[in-house]
């Protein structure tokens, strides 16, 4: 017994009909960018190398710390989106360089995220001094209500050389405070950064934008634990872009004992010693130094420094994946021209169009209008496919390189087959006797189960390849796990919906050649359940035993 027809197309194209007015809205919102990424080798960017030196002097670099670079690298250029970034390393040991490969990246920004060793540690202000650099044989100008012992006078017959980015010691001798003193924070090289401090040693270094030079206590917390970094705004809404940290249980714990300390002690102000005041220093360069008012019990803090919400990201993605074990120094910056990548996408692109018009001919020969519904069906997956790529660019980066028009081009052969699957199971099932209407749901149940199932092995690999992968190759599995999920949209909310309301029609129904669906293509039989099939080939039959004379 042929099954009910219970189906209700409309809702189908309701459905996909929604989805586009969302998309098409998303992509041409005013005021945001709606055209794809471009991946390095279609649209150029930047190559950076870098040469990796130890963090120790006279220490060697092995491999197991070059592997864990380029991972940390990777995580950190990934977090600015899916931009197939390439990381790789050429030689090993003291010898190696390391390749960073970004599409579209600005190049200072992309050497400072890649550059920066990150490691982070919070210290006690004990004196905060001018930027200017000192006369080294006379002691700074202490305030009125600092602890005299705490800025001992450098010694008036030393002769100091001042320091490029910080000054270290294990105590704050007068030596080590007229070093301090000669450090120069006036020069932009004092306050770049990038040189990993001793979180167990005396610290005089400067604030990042050079205003201010500090002199601060070994270390009550180190970066190693933070578990945790995000940027936003404070929560009053109110003021520049903050970095949000989270700290393990250790890390909790000295945050917690330090704050009691310090937020019992006194408000100084803007003097030489700001008591309740700590610095939080990354790189060796003081990016905040907020005072302490209260205990802070919770294992969370913010980072304050009125940063733009670039830098705010920046700073937390680089907290987020840790510091690198080596420092890095950037040896060469160049721009990688796209000419070639054009070339080839210029192919690529006639390659899968020549593709997808050659199947178009095919399904329209062989199917007829049940063709032109699989036509229209590919120009919908397309679109759709399109725009969804536009919007995956714009949220979370999503870069269209060669690898993925390639995984979009394999995506055509996987949709044809799902209109191959469910025309032919609507023929198998007027050759068992039913009427076209009962055909295309009874043909799109027993369909369904095979193109979902073909589907899911499509996407399962594609789920796999691209956890597994990384660069180009990751691309491609992304753009073929994509157009899977189009081809399933398409097919449930379009291809079913419309081929159930054009087997409605009585043209359909009359088994004209042009429908795909006559006699000679389903073997046979008809659409009004092989009675005029069978009788016509017994007329037929009739016919040309009345034309054979008896004998």
């Amino acid at each position: 017994m042929a099954p009910p027809v219970t189906s209700r197309p409309a809702r189908g194209l309701i459905a996909l009909f929604i989805l586009l007015v969302g998309l098409l809205v998303w992509v041409f919102w005013p005021g945001t960018s709606n055209t794809v990424r471009l991946g390095l080798d279609l649209q150029g960017g930047t190559q950076v190398i870098l040469v990796p030196k130890p963090v120790t002097a006279g220490a060697t670099i092995t491999d197991e710390q070059l592997a864990q670079t380029v991972a940390i690298i990777r995580q950190r250029v990934d977090g600015l989106g899916v931009a197939e970034a390439e990381v790789t390393t050429q030689g090993s040991g003291s010898g190696a360089a390391i390749i960073v490969s970004v599409p579209g990246a600005e190049q200072d920004r992309l050497v400072d995220l890649v550059k920066r060793t990150a490691l982070l540690d919070f210290r006690p202000v004990d004196t905060l001094l001018n930027p200017q650099p000192f006369d080294v044989n006379a002691p700074p100008t202490p305030d009125p209500s600092a602890n005299p012992s705490a800025s001992p006078s450098p010694s008036p017959t030393t002769t100091f050389v001042p320091g490029t980015q910080l000054v270290q010691s294990p105590e704050n001798s007068s030596e080590y405070f007229a070093q301090v003193a000669a450090l120069d924070c006036t020069n932009p090289d004092s306050y770049t950064g990038g040189i990993p401090d001793d979180p167990a040693l005396w610290l005089g270094t400067c604030e990042r934008n050079g205003q201010l030079k500090y002199n601060l206590e070994p270390a009550f917390i180190k970066g190693s634990n933070v578990t945790g970094a995000t940027a936003g705004l404070p929560q009053s809404g109110i003021g520049s872009w903050v970095v949000s940290l989270e700290f393990d249980s250790e890390g909790a714990k000295a945050l917690a004992d330090a704050s009691t300390k310090l937020s019992a002690l006194p408000d100084c102000g803007s003097g030489a010693s700001p008591c309740n005041a700590f610095a939080i220093v990354l790189d060796g360069v003081v990016v905040s130094a907020p005072r302490f008012n209260e205990p802070i019990l919770g294992g969370q803090a913010q980072i304050e420094g009125d940063f733009t919400a670039q830098e705010a990201n920046d700073l937390a993605n680089v907290l987020k994946y840790g510091a690198l074990p080596v420092t890095l120094d950037p040896v060469d910056i160049t721009s990688v021209s796209p000419t070639v990548g054009n070339d080839q996408l210029r192919a690529g692109i006639i390659a899968g169009l020549l593709g997808l018009v050659l199947v178009m001919v095919y399904l329209m020969i062989y199917y007829r209008a049940l063709g032109i519904v699989a036509v229209i069906s590919l120009i919908l997956a397309a679109a759709v496919t399109y725009l969804m790529i536009v919007v995956f660019s714009k949220t979370i980066g999503l870069t269209l390189t060669l690898a993925g028009v390639a995984g979009a081009i394999v995506a055509i052969g996987i949709t044809a087959d799902s209109f191959v699957v469910y025309f032919e199971r609507i023929r198998d099932e007027i050759r068992e006797g039913r009427s076209l209407r009962q055909a295309c749901e009874s043909g799109w149940v027993r369909a369904r189960r095979t193109l979902l199932a073909a589907d899911f092995v499509s996407l399962l690999a594609a789920v796999v390849l691209y956890l597994l992968s990384i660069g180009s190759v990751r691309g491609f599995a992304f753009v073929l796990g994509l157009t899977t999920i189009v081809d399933v949209i398409v097919a449930f909310w379009f291809t079913h919906p419309f081929v159930v309301l054009l087997g409605r029609t009585k043209w359909m129904q009359k088994g004209s050649r042009w429908t795909g669906l006559d006699a000679d293509r389903v073997g046979g039989h008809s659409l009004a359940g092989a009675v005029i099939g069978k009788s016509r080939r017994r007329s037929g039959a009739n016919k040309q035993t009345e034309e054979v004379p008896s004998p």
